[in-house]
């Protein structure tokens, strides 16, 4: 009987070796996932930046994706985004000036407008005055008042001194993405979009484009920048994020969906 009962406490001793064992273990902080809002002409460079941040950190990124002032109003709103990464620096600049940001917004890349169309038979042209022909009946580009797109494919028209004449013609999608379906369906005869769009693989070999002269709008820098929201539940998880965008394997994945990046090293601010 004695030696049951030493049998049986030497088992329960040795039961709570191995549950103490087990206890950092179990006690260990996880990184918990993060919300990054992301400007509709980012999405397909999204996806990439995601699939590899996670790969190589184990964090959990989950993206919304919609027209830069949408998302930030969203964030002034309380929506629980960790990150945004806008498709201009107004927008990161009037979240971090209400007290909604950690820190300054800065650029982590600069983008270009193209002019994208799915009908074959219809030549292009970096001048938008074949624009303004009978043939061409509706021209799609982003809204000016929440997208940043939209409102240099404005500047580009105004540049040439056909934004009067060509406004009627004009059909205007609430974001970046909105704009690609009015032109993948064939519902508009040619729109302006983003150059990283056209790039991706999901839209290589799908109609033809001409990228517009940058000359005649204003460069579109694109900031990043991390939410108070980020900062107050998983600072570690949305520093880490805003690191991996400006690290050489973030840059390289930008740079393959025909982005301008800032000087190496650093995102301007």
């Amino acid at each position: 009987m004695k030696k049951l009962l030493f049998l049986a406490f030497a088992l329960s001793v040795l039961s709570l070796q191995c549950s103490g064992s087990r206890e950092p273990e179990a006690g260990k902080k996880r990184a918990r996932p993060i919300t990054v809002a992301a400007a509709a002409n980012v999405q397909f460079a999204m996806e990439e930046l995601e699939k590899k941040f996670e790969e190589e950190t184990g964090i959990e990124v989950n993206v919304v994706v919609s027209s830069s002032g949408k998302l930030a109003a969203q964030i002034l709103q309380g929506a629980p985004y960790s990150v945004l990464v806008s498709a201009d620096v107004k927008y990161p600049e009037a979240v971090a000036q209400e007290g909604k940001a950690a820190g300054r917004p800065r650029i982590y890349a600069y983008g270009a407008l193209v002019l994208w169309t799915m009908r074959e038979a219809l030549e292009l042209s970096p001048r938008p005055d074949f624009l303004l022909e009978g043939p061409i009946r509706k021209v799609a580009i982003a809204n000016p008042r929440n997208a940043p797109y939209g409102e240099q494919a404005i500047n580009y028209f105004k540049y040439y001194g056909v934004y009067e004449a060509i406004e009627p013609k004009l059909a205007y999608g609430e974001s970046i993405a909105q704009t690609n379906q009015y032109i993948l369906a064939g519902a508009v005869e040619a729109g302006i979009t983003a150059k990283s769009v056209v790039l991706s693989p999901e839209m290589t070999g799908k109609g033809k484009w001409v990228e517009l002269p940058a000359e005649a709008y204003q460069p579109i820098g694109q900031a990043a920048v991390a939410t108070s929201y980020g900062q107050d539940n998983h600072p570690e998880e949305s520093s880490r994020f805003l690191e991996f965008m400006f690290s050489e394997k973030g840059r390289k994945v930008l740079e393959r969906y025909g982005y301008g990046l800032p000087e190496e090293g650093r995102g301007e601010e």
